[in-house]
């Protein structure tokens, strides 16, 4: 498998960062730095041009983009995992529980860095294709200038997207900000920015190769935009485009949740895309390992050699302008020697949806903490402090970082997967026909068949009516994308954020009081809560990062008096009634979702310094 290199694509920009051609603009717009560089010098040769559209690529990294903040304080809570912050904090806690207010400390930054990303890209897009070696230069030349003015495009498209899904209505410039007659700007309407945006990556896809069709500058495969991405990205707009979003008091629809009438235009874009995807198995195909793609190949900065991962976000540096806090802020806790947080943590409800065969579950849940680095030792947890586990450090290798006090570990962030790919097309094509096809559920029993690490006789029977093939894409995608940023808005896009966060209360509940059931995995049914163990146990002696932890009974039937005297096992608390604990409004680690109301919260509010820089911009659902 080929090493990551750990040369970021924003170090070859070599002092022309377009932060310094950045014109007067909105306040958070406004460059921190001048520049004797101007556009003609930076557009004037394929060298430079490239450097600039890199330095596009930078917006995407750090603690104010997918590094921190908007990959991990973002998505939370939803009906998978909580943020382990206390609420009222006016920070990360807040926003996770739901109690945001336009103050928040962690909401201002990011909103900037997008900005600042559309800008640069703006910079790009505009200047590229009046290069003279545009349509003049040699075949090499036009190739790789073509290319760049798609993967700016896409950029674009990238950081709109991330400010529609978090904010709603934004304001939008599709010119470099020194053209702009008004930088003062109001909203517009997701929609219309949506249908840029499309029409934007029509034309990048005709500008972008395949992943295996570039060799220029040994640049790792899924850390620049391909072919593929372009088409990803595409079909997630038009779902989000064709799908609910909360609307305006002013917009035709009031402040509600609503989609339009022609979405299902918008579901056969998004088809069309996935479709020329799957068909090209060469580029883009699963790694028949699920763990392998975050063990093998995320945490261990090396490729991931199928072409899974789509595009993922380069990370390294060792700072929080241009590398990630994955494996440290999230992941399981280590030593206490050392730091580490565990901040995501694990509904017990969602460890439950899991099939107990189900490779994925001990891939995205980890019930246990490093309790010594030295003798590489794990310490069993109980279900309450199970931590989102796909970026973990003990995981982590080329180099290992499991006895490092640092905060930064250089894991790049997954934008897209295959797997997603694979299921959007099934849920794209069972809403257009009103029923699944063949494609459709071969599609889905893919990504399905992967997760039951290979053994088809274990995944069930897949549903073939529309209402039941729906509602088992809801699930799947749980299964498959937990932590890593994509539940909460996939739940926004189908309306269903509100139902789903109450319905993970009135299961915690039960769990808690061990009463009633719980649909988990489809394919076993229900479980039945009171029949699930109170305690389980680990082996004190076998349980090491090599062996992983070795529990002594299983987590899906009552325990056996028997294993409370086995030699050398510890027992952890299990389903207890402190589960109800994350519930309460008080502490660090619970208040999951206190403070959520329809037809408000499934969007953040606009951060108070960008309102106070621009006089158009308005504050709305009832913020």
């Amino acid at each position: 498998m080929p090493y990551k290199k750990s040369l970021r694509l924003l170090q070859l920009v070599a002092g022309i960062g377009l932060t310094l051609l950045l014109g007067s603009c909105h306040k958070y717009l406004q460059p921190s730095a001048e520049s004797s560089f101007t556009t003609d010098y930076v557009f004037s040769n394929v060298q430079n041009a490239q450097k600039a559209v890199f330095s596009v690529y930078a917006d995407l990294e750090g603690d104010q983009g997918y590094g921190t903040r908007i990959s991990m304080y973002y998505p939370y809570d939803n009906d998978e995992m909580i943020g382990m912050h206390q609420l009222g904090d006016n920070d990360r806690g807040d926003i996770a529980h739901y109690n945001a207010t336009a103050g928040n400390a962690q909401l201002y930054s990011p909103w900037v860095q997008l900005y600042q990303g559309i800008e640069r890209a703006n910079i790009c897009i505009y200047n590229i294709p009046t290069m003279a070696l545009y349509t003049q230069g040699n075949a090499q030349q036009t190739g790789e200038l073509k290319r760049l003015y798609g993967e700016s495009l896409t950029l674009r498209a990238q950081y709109f997207f991330e400010l529609i899904r978090n904010w709603g209505d934004v304001p939008a410039e599709f010119l470099p900000s020194a053209l702009e007659p008004n930088l003062f700007l109001a909203k517009m309407d997701r929609d219309s920015i949506y249908d840029h945006l499309l029409n934007d990556l029509a034309l990048a896809e005709t500008l972008v190769p395949w992943r295996t069709e570039v060799t220029a500058l040994g640049d790792p495969l899924d850390q620049r935009i391909t072919l593929g991405a372009v088409k990803g990205l595409r079909a997630r707009i038009a779902l989000n485009r064709g799908g609910y979003s909360l609307r305006r008091a002013s917009s035709i629809y009031g402040q509600t949740m609503a989609r339009p009438a022609d979405y299902l235009n918008y579901y056969k874009i998004a088809l069309s895309e996935c479709s020329d995807i799957m068909a090209r198995p060469d580029q883009h195909a699963l790694n028949p390992s699920f763990k392998a793609v975050f063990k093998s190949a995320i945490d261990a900065h090396t490729i991931e050699p199928n072409g899974e991962v789509l595009f993922e976000v380069a990370m390294s540096g060792g700072q929080g302008t241009n590398d990630s806090k994955l494996g440290y802020y999230d992941g399981v806790k280590v030593d206490a020697s050392l730091t580490g947080n565990a901040a995501i943590g694990v509904l017990p409800t969602y460890f439950y949806l899991f099939d107990s065969t189900d490779t994925r579950r001990d891939v995205t849940c980890g019930p246990y903490e490093v309790a010594n680095t030295t003798t590489a030792a794990l310490t069993g947890h109980p279900i309450t402090t199970i931590a989102e586990a796909k970026f973990r450090r003990d995981w982590i290798s080329n180099p290992s970082q499991l006895t490092s006090t640092a905060e930064y570990y250089g894991l790049d962030w997954p934008i897209m997967r295959l797997s997603d790919v694979l299921l959007m097309s099934a849920e794209a094509d069972n809403e257009i026909n009103q029923g699944p096809s063949a494609a459709d559920i071969a599609a889905f029993n893919q990504v399905r068949t992967r997760g039951y690490g290979g053994n088809a006789a274990l995944i069930g029977t897949t549903p073939t009516d529309y209402v039941g093939f729906f509602n088992a894409i809801v699930k799947e995608r749980s299964l498959e994308f937990g932590g890593e940023g994509v539940r909460k808005f996939d739940l926004i896009r189908w309306n269903l954020l509100g139902a789903r966060l109450a319905d993970a209360k009135t299961n915690l509940t039960n769990l808690a009081a061990r009463t009633g059931t719980f649909a988990g995995n489809y394919a076993n049914n229900t479980l039945n809560f009171s029949m699930l163990p109170d305690s389980t146990f680990w082996n004190t002696s076998g349980s090491t990062i090599t062996n992983e932890v070795e529990w002594g009974n299983s987590f899906y039937v009552p325990r056996t008096v028997s294993i409370k005297a086995m030699s050398g096992y510890k027992e952890v608390a299990w389903v207890t009634s402190t589960i109800a604990n994350v519930l309460s409004a008080t502490g660090s680690s619970n208040a999951f979702a206190y403070d959520f109301k329809p037809n408000h919260s499934e969007l953040l509010p606009i951060p108070e310094a960008a309102i106070e820089a621009d006089y158009n911009l308005t504050q709305d659902y009832g913020y």
